[in-house]
């Protein structure tokens, strides 16, 4: 990319829940932004940790001994392996960092509900 991305733009080409978009990639990773509502599904990565940043509104991660709350400006990275389901009852935007690729249910999951997108992101479209 040769131009500054604003994420505030990004978020405004879609509506979808629970379907990240690509913003841009650094090496090998991708930089995702979502917005989400409700519950996701419990799942694992196994060969990758997952990085979370609350661009705006409140993000929850269940595991399986503990719920960790983020707010906006807050990060967590849930390590490889670990079980585990965002949700926000409220609503949230997001950012992820993941390696290209990476799906969002993770190698291991609960059945997919119908409003989660199981993808490796979508590519993101011009900023209306």
């Amino acid at each position: 990319m040769s131009e500054p991305i604003s994420l505030t733009a990004a978020l405004a080409t879609f509506d979808t829940l629970w379907s990240p978009r690509i913003v841009t990639s650094v090496n090998d990773y991708d930089v995702r932004v979502a917005k989400v509502r409700g519950e996701h599904v419990w799942h694992a990565h196994d060969h990758t940790d997952e990085f979370f940043l609350v661009l705006d509104g409140e993000l929850e991660i269940e595991l399986r001994d503990r719920t960790v709350v983020l707010r906006t400006g807050d990060v967590f990275t849930v390590p490889r392996g670990t079980e585990h389901k965002p949700a926000s009852p409220g609503g949230a935007a997001i950012l992820m960092f993941e390696p290209t690729g990476t799906v969002t249910v993770g190698d291991r999951h609960d059945e997919v509900p119908a409003h989660v997108d199981a993808t490796s992101g979508h590519p993101i479209r011009s900023a209306p």
